[in-house]
């Protein structure tokens, strides 16, 4: 019987179902396992996350919206990390986790031999978190790192911490996709990120929504898309306060590099579906009276593919006045 996924969001959890959920786990009968938002005890946490650590085949773990809600609660999620060796994908999205839990997590995460995709958004992180997490973005040549990063809604990262991640981003050698949505980066950020992003061989996905860029950024990435070979396929500027023209210029070269990079590839080989993969389910924020709240999953379908694979490319426009379009269509 292949993997199958448990998928609930919300709820209380009792101890009939978290036992149905270890023993699943522990049957390697789950290959996705989200409990978004859901209120467990501590003990039952606990019973989880040893039942994690024993499972083969878990390759998606959701714990966004508060369920890691203590230290206590990042220590057992890292001691099932440093056993778990199947796991892809780990969502931690709105936990409270400071800089005091990512110091907690660290060697778990950074030493886990599967780990691409991680989301660490509106986690009341740092600098000093932000300089753990640049070490899972190891440069050329050197260990396989993170391919996917969320930080999305971490205001308490100071600009010295944005401009280390810059650097750590241009000389990833795995880093496909950044989303750095709902920071206040403002212009000066968004110019070192620039930078990083015309060194990446590798970066295909930047989201800068709500990061307090103006046209000054805009021009500083319409110039390098213009001008320079980059892998860049998707810049996220909605709700920025910048023009749509410039938006609308930027889309263009970059679909343009998209249908060049779809001539010169070479013709898929044939193979069998990747059915079994899976693909991240990610909670987009926005701010709302100062506050941020969950508005939309950022991807729907329930698998879990690179998207560096994926044929899907996005591009998302803003009319400047808090009205977006998102587009899509297949390359």
């Amino acid at each position: 019987m292949l993997p199958a996924s448990i998928q609930i969001t919300g709820e209380l959890l009792s101890a009939a179902e978290v036992q149905d959920i270890c023993e699943s786990l522990k049957e390697d009968s789950v290959r996705l396992l989200s409990v978004r938002g859901c209120q467990l005890s501590d003990r039952d946490f606990g019973r989880v996350c040893r039942s994690v650590a024993e499972s083969h085949s878990l390759a998606q773990l959701n714990l966004n919206l508060g369920v890691v809600s203590s230290i206590s609660r990042t220590r057992h999620l890292a001691d099932a990390l440093k056993t778990n060796r199947s796991l892809q994908t780990l969502f931690l999205h709105g936990s409270p986790l400071l800089d005091a839990g990512l110091v907690t997590l660290n060697s778990a995460l950074s030493t886990h031999p599967a780990l691409v995709c991680l989301d660490l958004g509106d986690c009341m992180l740092g600098d000093e978190a932000l300089g753990l997490i640049c070490g899972m973005l190891p440069p050329d040549g050197a260990k396989s790192g993170l391919r996917e990063l969320t930080l999305s809604a971490n205001p308490g990262i100071s600009s010295k911490g944005w401009a280390r991640l810059a650097i750590a981003v241009a000389h990833s050698s795995q880093l496909r996709v950044l989303n750095l949505d709902y920071n206040p980066l403002g212009d000066q950020i968004a110019g070192m990120l620039a930078v990083a992003v015309a060194s990446s061989r590798t970066l295909e996905v930047l989201d800068l929504e709500g990061t307090g860029l103006s046209n000054q950024s805009a021009q500083v990435f319409l110039d390098m898309v213009e001008n320079y070979p980059t892998s860049l396929r998707v810049l996220v500027l909605a709700e920025n306060d910048i023009s749509p023209e410039l938006q609308q210029q930027i889309c263009d070269l970059l679909s343009e590099g998209e249908d060049e990079d779809d001539r010169e590839a070479p013709p898929l080989q044939p193979g069998p579906a990747s059915s079994s993969a899976l693909l991240p389910i990610r909670d987009k924020y926005q701010p709302i009276r100062d506050k941020y709240q969950p508005i939309r999953d950022k991807y729907q379908p329930p698998a879990w593919l690179p998207h560096s694979n994926s044929s899907p490319q996005m591009v998302l426009l803003t009319s400047g006045l808090g009205e977006s379009l998102l587009a899509e269509t297949e390359m």
